[in-house]
Parts: structure tokens; C-alpha cells; sequence
């Protein structure tokens, strides 16, 4: 954990225009669609620099790729992330390399404003971001999440594509009382991410502590498998809603286009509630347990909602199947704490051919583990897409 800074950057409410005249470094708070402030930074990188990587007159001299391509990728970082830190910062400018360049807070985190709910509202951050990243005029975005945030472009693009509504959630529809108790419900907690950064107590300590609540913790794990199961029914709730209900833009008005042309997921689960490892039993201490959520608070930087899922959203595994035909990229190391190799490998097969799994040897876990060549193949990879 880290206090590293993207830069001091102006902060614009004015929203982006289309082409290469907007291509400038903007940092902004964006508004979701359930009214929570997102922090949010776009860098033009290549794309600004009108010569991105393996496109003519790159210096590397491949020319593979069509010259009029031009691509933005929408970083989602894991939990207890933001824009700010370090490896979020690295991912940016290795991605930066191959086109523009979005990076956000989850609400909850960083400068953001609400309180994390672990993947559940966090799609409407991302495609709130999306949709700004798309005003930009660029042709092509390919979203690219990390742990937590590999769940979140999941369900983004089986949501936010197809026959899904361009958002999840009307305001003030059925769904935005759902977690929160009633309209409005984040209301005033934005003021609360000021404050956030300031940690009383420091990240070994609150490690720490999460070890020495491990075992107890262990103990709840039959019955979170039991809710889970009993709730799982309630994905074909929300997946309906996406399909029959609202037609507003995630970041407030009609019309803008929050879908993905590509995803690329990395180190995420398959699966809610799994707790078949020390990180993950860890962190459900750290989610679920009000001792917990203050170690989250104060000592990593990360305000975490006190509801439960209700309903459950949809899983990753159902949303990878429902993806196509956007294109998808798994990619998991063999050594991930976190998750295990069935868990890539139950997204790939429910992607089926659209799909393509990478198994990388030696990497762990998400944004901290994945070496720059693997950014950069990752990017390729998305430029490739586009034909």
C-alpha cells in the first residue's frame, strides 16, 4: 500500500469532446448511475501521441495493426486499489504504450466516493468510466480488470452487451434499494473518501490482525456456502433487469454507450463466496465482520459496505458465458494465493470459443504479480481483436 500520486492533475466537470482535440491528461469525478462520485484519470499515451505500439511508425517497426486503429483500455484494479497506487500506475503506462489510457477508483476506494461492495455496484463504476472513456472518440475500448476488478469486467460486458440495457440500473429503480435500503442511500458518504487516506493504524498491523482472526473465521465458511446457495437463484433476477428494464447511460445521460469491445480478466474468481483459501478466508473476515471492515477502513484505505448481497449478483462463471460475441481474455498465474486453477478454467469453459485462457508459469497474484511483458502482450492481445 502505497501513497504514490498519479500526478497533480486539474480536476474538469466538463465533459470530454470527440477526437484528437480532447486528447489531452484529464482527471475528473464522474457521477454512476446510483449517483456515486468515481475518480477517474484518462492519459492519451500512445493514442495522443497518434503512433501507438506495433502500428506504422512505431520505433519497434512492426506494423501489423491498421493506422487509423485507435483503442482505449479501462483499467478496473483488485480490492483494497485505487488509481493512485503503484501497480495500478505500472499497469497504466505499460498499457499506455498500446493506446489511451482510463484508470478509476472503485467507490470505496481512494478519492472515490460510497463504500465498497466487493463487485457487486462496482459495475456501475466501470461503466461509468467506459462511457466517459468512449467520449473521448476513440473506436475501440477493451476493459481490463484484476481480481476483483477481473469479476467486474465480466459482468460489465455480459450486462452492458447483447441484450442487455446500455445500464444495469435505472435511477431509482428496484434495484438501487435493493443493497442500500432506499434511494439515495450512498448519499453523503462521498465526503467520507477525504478522509480515507489517513490510516491509524499501518498495513502489516492490519495483516496481522486478519492472520489472528483466520481461524475463527474458517469456522463460518458451511454457512456462507449455504447463503450463497440459497441466494444464487436471485442472478436471473438481475440479469432480467438488465434485459427488460432501464435504458439510462451509467454516468447520467441518455445515450452514451457504456459497452466493452474486448475484455481481458486476470487473477479472478469464478465463483462468489469462496473461502478454500487462507487470503480468501482472510478477506471475508475483512468484508464481513465489523472489526474487520474498521481494518479495512483504517488500515487499507478501503470503506467496505456493512449489507449483504441482496440478491447475489451475477456470478462470474454465468457472466463469461454470456459475454460473447465480445472477445475474452482469462488470464491466471499458477501460483495465485488466492485462486486457485479451477477457477480460470470454469471461465474459459463456460466462455466456450470466444474465449481464450492464458495460464501464466510463475505468477501470482493479480496487478502486483503480472510482469510488463505480460502487460504488453495482454494489450496486443486487444489490438489483435479489432482485425
Amino acid at each position: 500500500m502505497s501513497g504514490d500520486s498519479a500526478g497533480h492533475v486539474a480536476r474538469s466537470t466538463a465533459a470530454p469532446g470527440s477526437g484528437a482535440a480532447a486528447r489531452t491528461r484529464v482527471r475528473r469525478f464522474l457521477r454512476t448511475a446510483d449517483g456515486v462520485a468515481v475518480d477517474a484519470l484518462y492519459e492519451p499515451g500512445a493514442a495522443g501521441a497518434g503512433v501507438a505500439a506495433g502500428h506504422p511508425g512505431d520505433p519497434s517497426g512492426t506494423s501489423d495493426v491498421d493506422p487509423a486503429f485507435d483503442h482505449v483500455f479501462v483499467i478496473a484494479h483488485g480490492f483494497t486499489g485505487d488509481l493512485d497506487r503503484p501497480h495500478v500506475r505500472r499497469a497504466a503506462r505499460a498499457f499506455a504504450r498500446h493506446g489511451a489510457v482510463v484508470t478509476f477508483s472503485f467507490r470505496g476506494h481512494g478519492a472515490s466516493g460510497g463504500r465498497s461492495t466487493v463487485g457487486d455496484r462496482e459495475v456501475l463504476d466501470l461503466a461509468a468510466a467506459v462511457a466517459w472513456a468512449r467520449g473521448f472518440g476513440h473506436a475501440r475500448v477493451t476493459t481490463v480488470g484484476f481480481s476483483m476488478g477481473g469479476s467486474v469486467v465480466l459482468r460489465h460486458a455480459a450486462l452492458y452487451g447483447g441484450e442487455a440495457s446500455t445500464a444495469l440500473y435505472g435511477p431509482g429503480g428496484e434495484a438501487s434499494t435493493a443493497l442500500y435500503g432506499g434511494p439515495g442511500g450512498e448519499a453523503g458518504e462521498a465526503g467520507e473518501a477525504g478522509g480515507a487516506g489517513k490510516a491509524a493504524t499501518d498495513t502489516t498491523d492490519a495483516m496481522d490482525a486478519m492472520d489472528a482472526m483466520d481461524a475463527m473465521d474458517a469456522t463460518d465458511a458451511a454457512d456462507a456456502a449455504g447463503r450463497a446457495e440459497a441466494r444464487e437463484g436471485a442472478s436471473a433476477t438481475e440479469a432480467a433487469r438488465a434485459r427488460a428494464g432501464a435504458r439510462e447511460e451509467a454516468a447520467g445521460s441518455p445515450g452514451a454507450d457504456a459497452r466493452t469491445d474486448a475484455v481481458i480478466s486476470v487473477s479472478a474468481p469464478a465463483r462468489w463466496y469462496y473461502r478454500g483459501t487462507a487470503p480468501m478466508r482472510r478477506l471475508h473476515w475483512l468484508v464481513m465482520r465489523p472489526t474487520g471492515r474498521l481494518v479495512g477502513r483504517w488500515g487499507l484505505r478501503t470503506r467496505i459496505h456493512h449489507r449483504e448481497w441482496d440478491p447475489v449478483p451475477l456470478s462470474p462463471v454465468a457472466a463469461a458465458a454470456r459475454i460473447a460475441p465480445v472477445p475474452l481474455l482469462i488470464v491466471h498465474g499458477d501460483r495465485d494465493a488466492y485462486f486457485p486453477l479451477d477457477h480460470p478454467r470454469m471461465l474459459a469453459a463456460a466462455a466456450g470459443d470466444h474465449g481464450e485462457l492464458w495460464l501464466e508459469p510463475g505468477m501470482g497474484h493479480a496487478e502486483n504479480a503480472a510482469p510488463d511483458p505480460l502487460l504488453d502482450r495482454m494489450a496486443r492481445w486487444a489490438i489483435a481483436q479489432a482485425g
